[in-house]
């Protein structure tokens, strides 16, 4: 079984609308959606959930009234400010379980917390494992670790011998749980200063944990000189571009009607993704 993951640094390039159209033209695989904060390569795919779990994050505190003394202790040594009298601001509490340890009369308990769901789909294009992090929760490297492991048990199960695996944008911890142990990573960039900026930090972040990076420039056209110098950049780092995909009305169509856009039509985009995925289905051997 091969690992490939789409990453871009930056969000807005093009990441999920190329995975999407992965999707399509690669066989026999099992899709993942590791971008848990904000996952929408849902929108493309159609899929339909056949069954969730929960995801628990931290424990939350909870005071017991009837045990409590109310010497305000906890209070003072929260550094989230919340606990207000005796009661837990449960959108502020982190978790840390230090009002647990240091309650003198063991009135704090620690709750388990749902931080969000994790989901297994069915879609025209194959198995998609999914999931959502509830608002303000943390522990999203811990869903992402969650979602690709679920990922690969279900390829095991069904025999599928690639996971194409849609990251989250940025180089934390997300990123670095998408990272590790996998064969391939697709950085997806674009001709804008944010994009070489954070094109590079994806690199350096590959480089560490030692896998193997292609980097893809979407919409090439709209910076022909700030192309020239991510592909001067990726030539010096030894990172291929097989392909530059120029700007095209045809993918914003495509999203609109929620389908990946090689399927919805043709066109020089359409044409150099498909070449992305030869380039890509060759190293993934």
């Amino acid at each position: 079984m091969r690992e490939l993951v789409v990453l871009s640094g930056k969000g807005g390039t093009g990441k999920t609308s190329i995975c999407g159209s992965l999707a399509v033209l690669a066989a026999n695989k099992v899709l993942a959606d590791c971008d848990v904060d904000a996952a929408n390569l849902h929108l493309l795919l159609e899929p339909e959930i056949k069954s969730s779990s929960p995801f628990y994050g931290l424990p939350k505190a909870q005071i017991n009234d009837d045990l409590c003394l109310a010497c305000d202790l906890c209070a003072h040594l929260c550094r989230f400010n919340a606990i207000r009298g005796q009661r837990v601001l449960t959108g502020n509490c982190e978790g840390c379980g230090v009002c647990y340890h240091a309650c003198p009369c063991e009135a704090v308990e620690m709750l388990p917390h749902i931080a969000g769901e994790l989901h297994l789909s069915k879609t025209r294009y194959g198995p998609l494992v999914h999931a959502n992090l509830g608002v303000a929760e943390d522990n999203s490297g811990k869903l992402v670790a969650a979602v690709r492991k679920k990922a690969r048990q279900v390829a095991e199960a069904e025999k599928k011998e690639l996971i194409i695996t849609d990251g989250p944008p940025g180089v934390g911890c997300p990123v670095i749980s998408c990272l590790s142990g996998i064969d391939l990573v697709l950085v997806v960039t674009e001709p804008t200063l944010s994009g070489m900026h954070d094109m590079e930090r994806m690199l350096d972040l590959a480089d560490f944990f030692n896998v193997k990076a292609v980097v893809c420039i979407n919409k090439w056209d709209l910076h022909p000189g700030n192309t020239e110098s991510i592909e001067a950049s990726c030539r010096r780092r030894d990172v291929p571009v097989p392909v530059r995909l120029p700007y095209d009305q045809i993918v914003k169509e495509a999203a609109c009607r929620a389908q990946p856009v090689v399927q919805y039509g043709s066109g020089p985009v359409v044409d150099g993704i498909v070449a992305l995925w030869d380039e890509l289905r060759t190293r993934l051997v």
